[in-house]
């Protein structure tokens, strides 16, 4: 019987403990300084707006650790001797392993911005960012977002729900602009305006102001603007936490490298989730996925090879979700923020602005390489087998009523996004689909 050593207890390593659990009596010790167990990152937000409680967010019962035989341990790792296959623990003592699994997560960006280091300034990515998210907002008349991610409207939409008073800067031109093409980032710019935050785009953080004290009382801009605060939120995105493997035989690039079995090049030594970064990754996919379910799918990957099943990992087509304040998003393959040369799209808008739809297909084919959507909901298996089988823009559209997946009684849109669609390929029409007696009503 072999023993397993996790570091790291989100969704990427626990996946990896329950699985191996489930295929083998091998001993399992998973590590975690941040938490005694294992809780929901993305349910963060809702524990500060009040709508759930820490151990909400806890998926499983506390002693189900103990019933299933994983042993958990409440320690922060200060490195790994690789060679003697010990991990060595920040307060002292050491833990042999016979094979490690490293599920380290991501860390907050940061730029080196004068200020960076003030009381009141911090990002969002770890229980003990929440709490001190918690301290550092208490009282306080405005706050300043740095960054137009997803942690920064989270960010904003937590601030909001106490009603302090946000400026929320962006580089870009628009929300997301690195990602999103530009219809549907302002589509987001809208919204975020309607929920009266001061988002202010194309401004870039120059300093962070002292107050004398140590705390933040202002920012400067690069145009220079100066903007009274008592908290500044920093969510310019998060970095694979490497910190272990540095000046180490395991190698590691912006993340720490592994193979198509997520093993790195050390023998026994594994990485999963936001601190993997594929060798090879597939055209569809990125070398880094710092999302929750390729950590789930890492660790259900990993615990077949570990087990003696060499298992490779395969994540199929590339899907995510998010939500901005009231609109759910939804995206399926690829759909970049600018087209390229052999690209073409399709775009829909609803009346309300609230919701959109864009496809893109090739030009030549018109085979579908992917879709956003906005406010309306989707079924994740019938878009993963419509872009497996290359279906054409023409066919999506026609079937779009077969991928609806809002509740009963909403709107549908399936005949208004059908009749955009003949205005504009005119050339390759398509059947409206009739509305129902319901949908009249709502109408």
């Amino acid at each position: 019987m072999q023993h397993i050593v996790i570091i790291g207890n989100g969704i990427a390593g626990i996946t990896a403990a329950r699985n191996i659990r489930k295929l083998s009596d091998d001993s399992i010790t998973v590590i975690s300084g941040e938490t005694d167990y294992f809780f929901s990152r993305t349910a963060l937000m809702y524990i500060y707006m009040g709508h759930m409680e820490y151990r909400h967010t806890k998926p499983y019962e506390d002693w189900f650790w103990e019933k299933n035989r994983i042993e958990l341990k409440r320690a922060w790792v200060s490195s790994v001797d690789f060679d003697f296959k010990k991990v060595i623990f920040s307060k002292g003592g050491d833990l042999a392993y016979d094979k490690l699994i490293l599920a380290t997560g991501s860390q907050s960006n940061k730029f080196g911005w004068p200020g960076q280091s003030l009381n009141g300034v911090q990002g969002l990515y770890s229980y003990q960012d929440l709490e001190l998210m918690e301290k550092n907002t208490r009282n306080i008349s405005r706050a300043v977002i740095v960054g137009g991610g997803l942690i920064g409207i989270e960010m904003a939409e937590m601030l909001h729900s106490r009603n302090i008073p946000v400026t929320y800067l962006i580089r870009e031109k628009c929300f997301w602009g690195g990602i999103l093409p530009v219809e549907e980032a302002k589509l987001i710019d809208r919204h975020i305006l309607e929920h009266h935050i001061d988002l202010r785009v194309e401004v870039e953080l120059k300093e962070i102001i002292d107050d004398g004290n140590g705390r933040v009382k202002a920012i400067k801009t690069k145009n220079g603007d100066t903007i009274e605060c008592q908290f500044v939120g920093l969510t310019v995105g998060v970095h694979p936490n490497v910190d272990l493997v540095k000046d180490s035989p395991v190698e590691s690039d912006r993340g720490i490298l592994v193979n198509e079995y997520l093993q790195t090049n050390y023998p026994d030594v594994y990485a999963i989730g936001d601190c993997a970064q594929m060798r090879n990754h597939l055209p569809h996919r990125r070398a880094i996925e710092a999302v929750w379910y390729v950590g789930r799918m890492m660790g259900e990957t990993v615990a077949g090879t570990i087990t003696g099943t060499q298992t490779k990992y395969q994540p199929g087509i590339w899907f995510n979700s998010a939500k901005f304040f009231d609109i759910e998003y939804q995206t399926y393959g690829t759909v970049p923020n600018q087209l390229r040369d052999n690209e073409n799209h399709f775009y829909w808008e609803c009346e309300d602005k609230k919701k959109c739809i864009k496809i893109v297909f090739n030009k030549e084919t018109n085979i579908v390489s992917g879709i956003n959507l906005f406010g309306i909901r989707n079924r994740h298996e019938v878009w993963s087998k419509w872009l497996g089988e290359g279906k054409t823009l023409d066919y999506v559209v026609k079937n779009l009523e077969t991928a609806n997946f809002d509740p009963e009684f909403f709107k549908r849109y399936e005949s208004d996004i059908q009749a955009q669609y003949n205005q504009q390929f005119p050339d390759k029409p398509i059947s409206i689909r009739k509305k129902g007696f319901l949908e009249k009503l709502l109408t």
